[in-house]
């Protein structure tokens, strides 16, 4: 399965590095391997980092990098050899676009800010954390720490803790880092401070397969399991359930979060689909290949499917109350969309309310105006190449 997101979100990143991009230098933070804080091999994580300017010194968006799960430490062991899983492998560069653009034109409300991506070598969203490091397989589950060392170096290295204006963001896994972190991140900056959390493409919901088999709420079980994660979910959750795996979900942590939350998701979301609703283990026939493949090419049994999957994602996040979302119904999961300028703010970019992603967020964001928009369903909403 994650093998699979890691093809697409990479063939995705090729085809919109075409565009003019920001190219900005990564760091390898070496001395957090003292602190343990290391990639699922041992090696040291990293980041791309591109100073703030004029009015925007004083404010920092930290962009937490997405790249799925395993939940076995075999499948651990493939990823423990790719960019997802080894700084080794990482890129000296990266390309900054959308969100991260410079472009005062691309990217009104935040070209100027201190901006940061923090790449995703640990698997768990972020939030694992074992200390004994199997000797057969060489395997360390620390991204609880990363983000620590990380988020030291920015404060204190970069000076960010003085910041008056903070996001944390991130898409797909990075985007559940996002909510799973974000009272916390709340916490480093000053009470006077503005400080927001942004999920890309990471709510995703406690949904049932087809045949009516919880295979995403077992899957999520194993993963927090293998990471030691339990105990670096939120608190807030955790204590009010019995199963403190079940706040992995966004669905759930993000009922207690306290700080203002704002969710970037299709109600179509192609990765939940394909992995939550239907998996390829209840469709031994690959009756949905087609389907899950092309939402145009789905039969009205399937439509219906979807659609019923849909109003699910819709309950769920009603749960949330108050927050700020925009929901489409393009049916993808790129896993970086606010990072692509194609779907952050352009000509062609998915609208709502006559308001691209880019102008959605801003204003919620400053308080010019509330957020919360959803596009009509299939066919009806507006589809997305």
């Amino acid at each position: 399965m994650a093998a699979v997101y890691v093809v697409l979100v990479s063939l995705l990143f090729i085809w919109t590095t075409t565009e003019a991009n920001l190219i900005v230098n990564t760091t390898f933070l070496e001395s957090s391997i003292a602190k343990g804080a290391v990639c699922l091999d041992g090696s040291a994580p990293a980041f791309n980092f591109h100073p703030g300017t004029g009015s925007g010194v004083y404010n920092c968006l930290i962009q937490l990098q997405g790249g799925g799960w395993c939940d076995s430490a075999s499948d651990y062991q493939d990823r423990a050899t790719n960019e997802y899983g080894t700084s080794k492998n990482i890129s000296k560069i990266c390309y900054f676009m959308g969100v991260l653009s410079n472009d005062s034109q691309l990217n009104p409300d935040f070209y100027n800010w201190n901006r940061v991506k923090v790449r995703y070598c640990d698997g768990s969203s972020y939030i694992g954390d074992i200390e004994e490091v199997d000797p057969a397989t060489n395997l360390h589950f620390r991204g609880a720490r990363i983000f620590k060392a990380i988020m030291d170096e920015l404060l204190y290295h970069k000076g960010m803790i003085y910041a008056e204006n903070a996001i944390l963001s991130g898409t797909s896994a990075g985007g559940m880092g996002a909510i799973l972190h974000c009272d916390k991140f709340r916490l480093f900056f000053s009470l006077t401070g503005r400080v927001k959390c942004i999920s890309d493409a990471g709510f995703f919901i406690n949904a049932k397969t087809i045949t009516d088999e919880p295979h995403i709420k077992e899957y999520f079980k194993r993963v927090v399991a293998l990471h030691g994660s339990a105990k670096n979910l939120p608190l807030s959750c955790t204590f009010l359930s019995l199963d403190p795996s079940l706040c992995f979900f966004p669905q759930y942590a993000a009922q207690h979060i306290c700080t203002p939350l704002f969710i970037i998701n299709s109600a179509y979301d192609s990765w939940q689909i394909n992995n939550s609703l239907v998996p390829e283990s209840v469709d031994p026939q690959h009756v949905w290949d087609t389907c899950k493949k092309d939402i145009n090419k789905c039969s009205p049994s399937q439509i219906q499917t979807l659609q019923d999957f849909r109003l699910t994602f819709l309950d769920a996040l009603n749960e949330l109350g108050p927050r700020g979302y925009f929901i489409s119904s393009c049916h993808f999961h790129h896993g970086i969309e606010i990072e692509v300028q194609s779907y952050w703010s352009d000509n062609n970019s998915p609208t709502i309310a006559n308001k691209t992603i880019a102008e959605a967020v801003g204003d919620w964001f400053f308080g010019r105006s509330g957020f919360q928009g959803i596009s009509c369903p299939y066919p009806r909403g507006k589809f997305c190449q």
